[in-house]
């Protein structure tokens, strides 16, 4: 879809973030249902169903980043239409399949259609540098939201027809992201890219492996994202052991949910706007191994539902600040990079935790799932204790055809912290103190500066 009228910054935002909601509705709609209705399917061990859970996100950390850049090469909407492809035909095969391995095949072939990198280069395409980063936080957002939805959705669809019918409805959702992405997202303007702060780029990539303040991120996602996929190892089960139909066990998730959201506010509150970030954070990290241990010591109905109150308010206030930390802490220009490396440790540890996790409970039970999940967090609270507490900058891109000495504009304008100058690119990433920096002072310098 091509037009010669202004693209609205808006519309774009909408859509793109609608091409989330429905993709992620597709992998999340059978956290809270696999365990249980997954059991039915031949040769199925909680170890293989812990895989057919988690195992999406593997296939999802190996193809997202080839895909994200394979997008520079065919376009942007070519690799979508490609990933939501990809992503049907694994819903149809589980849809399909009477044994757990096709379960397994079919997830994995949900997560080989990683469209992640290629929806954010397309935002980076589509959206001024301004309102970037509000464009990239309601994208985040709507994942959220799709959690929220999926834990209501998953058990009332699984209720009616079983997990074929949750993959049928994936399909679906995948047709209508396609029917989305032909009539209402436009096509980016000819010869615009996004740069290194919307998609990752391989010169970047061994600057963004070897930032410790980034690699204790990297780590975090991963223990969060083991936690969350290990977590819906034994909750599904706990709920179905107290007696709670499937068709009910959405009436359990949704006030754990709503409540545990409305809990997380005045902590991000406090955390962006006292600048208490670091505290805020290693207090969420500890809260998220203090719910894993109250989980392992109770046994009623109504403490496991504290627990999980407890673990969601964590959980939802680390989602939310993790992606706003590597935004931080990355080096000017790194940020698509980061980005792409952050969401890869993300999905391995989605894969790794319904791997252990199902491994954990069919040779040891329900509490060896929690203990796992408990071991990994006090290494990510051991390593986020250390963090730097990160500086309030400002993200700034400039075209720019020749070199500039970075340390001549860091000297020479006032309130530049960090620049980068990316030749292929003709850009200039910096980023800036908003409590000295000018523009007007940056233009000067350059202008003085491209005078033979």
């Amino acid at each position: 879809m091509s037009s010669g009228r202004p693209i609205s910054e808006v519309r774009v935002t909408v859509t793109l973030a609608l091409l989330y909601v429905f993709r992620m509705l597709g992998l999340f709609m059978v956290f809270p249902v696999m365990m249980i209705f997954g059991s039915e399917y031949e040769g199925a061990t909680p170890f293989l169903l812990g895989l057919a859970l988690g195992g999406y996100g593997l296939t999802q950390a190996i193809f997202q980043v080839p895909l994200g850049l394979l997008s520079d090469i065919w376009g942007r909407k070519p690799v979508i239409y490609l990933g939501f492809a990809i992503f049907m035909v694994g819903s149809i095969v589980a849809a399909s399949t009477d044994s757990i391995w096709g379960l397994v095949i079919g997830r994995a072939l949900q997560g080989a259609g990683a469209i992640a990198g290629a929806v954010m280069a397309l935002v980076g395409d589509l959206t001024s540098e301004q309102n970037r980063t509000r464009a990239m936080a309601v994208i985040g957002a709507s994942i959220g939201l799709s959690f929220s939805v999926a834990m209501i959705l998953g058990p009332l669809l699984a209720s009616m027809g079983g997990l074929p019918t949750v993959f049928w409805t994936s399909a679906c959702l995948a047709f209508i992201g396609i029917a989305i992405l032909r009539l209402l997202v436009p096509d980016p303007p000819a010869g615009r890219k996004a740069g290194s702060d919307g998609l990752a780029v391989p010169t970047l990539l061994e600057k963004a492996v070897r930032n410790r303040e980034l690699m204790r991120l990297n780590v975090g996602v991963f223990a969060l994202h083991f936690a969350l996929t290990a977590m819906f190892v034994v909750v599904p089960l706990v709920l179905d052991d107290a007696g709670v139909g499937t068709r009910q066990h959405w009436h359990y998730y949704l006030p754990v949910m709503m409540i545990a959201f409305v809990l997380m506010l005045p902590f991000m509150y406090v955390a962006e706007r006292r600048r208490k970030i670091k505290t805020v954070f290693i207090g969420a990290v500890a809260l998220l191994g203090l719910a894993e241990v109250f989980l392992v010591y109770v046994h009623s109905l109504e403490y496991w539902l504290l627990g999980l109150l407890i673990f969601f308010t964590g959980f939802n206030l680390l989602e939310a600040m993790l992606p706003s930390l590597v935004s931080k802490m990355a080096p000017a220009g790194n940020k698509g990079t980061a980005m792409g490396i952050f969401s890869t440790s993300q999905f391995l540890g989605a894969a790794s935790g319904g791997v252990i996790g199902g491994l954990c409970y069919q040779n040891w039970g329900f509490d060896s799932v929690l203990i796992a999940a408990l071991c990994v967090n006090i290494v990510w609270l051991i390593m986020a204790v250390g963090m730097r507490a990160p500086r309030y900058l400002t993200s700034v891109c400039v075209p720019l055809e020749h070199d500039v000495p970075v340390e001549a504009i860091q000297n020479a304008v006032p309130g530049v912290v960090e620049a980068l100058w990316v030749k292929e690119q003709a850009l200039l990433y910096l980023k800036v103190d908003d409590q000295f920096f000018q523009k007007s002072e940056l233009n000067a310098f350059l202008q003085k500066a491209a005078v033979p």
